[in-house]
């Protein structure tokens, strides 16, 4: 998959592309729908297939105020992910308060149409784009007629009553739903994260713990999770907890895997943590024999869990 990095640099054999355009944090299962339906057009005209998308994240940007702002994927993961799909390239465009003042007629005619010569462009029902969001599913009808390309409308996709949204998921993972997160996103929420030095009071307890350092921001909150770690290639059942270890009254926020059957030393190497379900939120235990105990209820319930994960 090409990337194209600049509006200029946009080869002949890119003219003519189908595409579709939007910020695709996640790469859910709504977005999915849309690429096979791209690639699909694509394949019949003979064309590339294109991904048109941002870096920064526009609300980034526009609303700086807003800290943290959550992203589902990295723009790496973002990348590989849309590259599994089959699409030929993407146009990152990076997105700025400058970038942003460009209207909705420059971006259609001087982006979808003179660099691409797009021959359709598929976009999600509510979508909007160029300077206060005047660019709308009629406005590219309108300059499609005239210029000579197609416009796709794609309808919302729903996980049974849920309609799937880069928001709901996020929010399904702020609420600790990750099982949810993960049923829209299509695979478990991810994250990985290097294991740091920490308490070291998992040992004592008879189930050791490699303290984490996330490098995404959007974790669930404080709780017990059953997991998936992969480690160089190699997935593990786990249970992942997130929190202050009140029963010990951390003072910091802690995220702490205890691989289940695994026993060698992961200081300092990367783990990828895969959210499959939660187990229960954060307690405070009398002491360290009713933790330990607790911990036993939760390492089998989280067997049981992640039975169908894990052959």
């Amino acid at each position: 998959m090409k990337i194209i990095n600049s509006f200029d640099s946009v080869s002949d054999e890119f003219k003519g592309a189908v595409a579709t355009i939007g910020n695709f944090d996640g790469v859910h299962l709504g977005h999915q729908q849309i690429f096979r339906k791209v690639v699909e057009e694509a394949r019949q005209y003979q064309s590339k297939a294109v991904v048109i998308t941002f870096d920064p994240h526009p609300k980034s940007v526009l609303h700086p105020e807003k800290r943290p702002f959550y992203l589902l994927t990295t723009l790496e993961e973002k990348l590989k992910l849309i590259e599994s799909l089959q699409i030929d390239a993407v146009m990152l465009i990076p997105f700025s308060l400058e970038f942003s003042k460009t209207t909705a007629k420059d971006f259609v005619c001087g982006i979808l149409w003179e660099q691409l010569r797009i021959r359709k462009i598929f976009i999600g029902h509510d979508y909007t784009f160029g300077r206060g969001k005047e660019g709308s599913e009629e406005y590219l009808t309108r300059f499609g007629k005239k210029l000579g390309f197609q416009v796709d409308v794609t309808n919302a996709v729903k996980v049974g009553e849920i309609v799937i949204s880069s928001t709901q998921i996020r929010n399904s993972i702020c609420e600790g739903d990750v099982k949810t997160a993960g049923a829209l996103l299509g695979r478990p929420y991810n994250v990985k994260g290097r294991v740091t030095e920490g308490y070291r009071r998992g040992i004592g307890l008879g189930f050791p713990t490699a303290n984490l350092e996330p490098e995404k921001d959007l974790l669930p909150p404080e709780g017990v999770y059953a997991v998936i770690a992969e480690r160089k290639g190699t997935r593990h059942q786990g249970v992942l907890n997130i929190g202050h270890n009140p029963t010990f009254e951390n003072q910091d926020q802690t995220v702490e895997l205890h691989i289940l059957d695994f026993s060698a030393d992961l200081y300092r190497e990367e783990l990828e943590i895969f959210f499959i379900d939660r187990i229960r939120g954060e307690i405070r235990f009398d002491g360290p024999e009713s933790l330990a105990n607790r911990i036993r209820q939760d390492v089998a319930r989280a067997r049981d869990i992640l039975k169908p994960h894990v052959s």
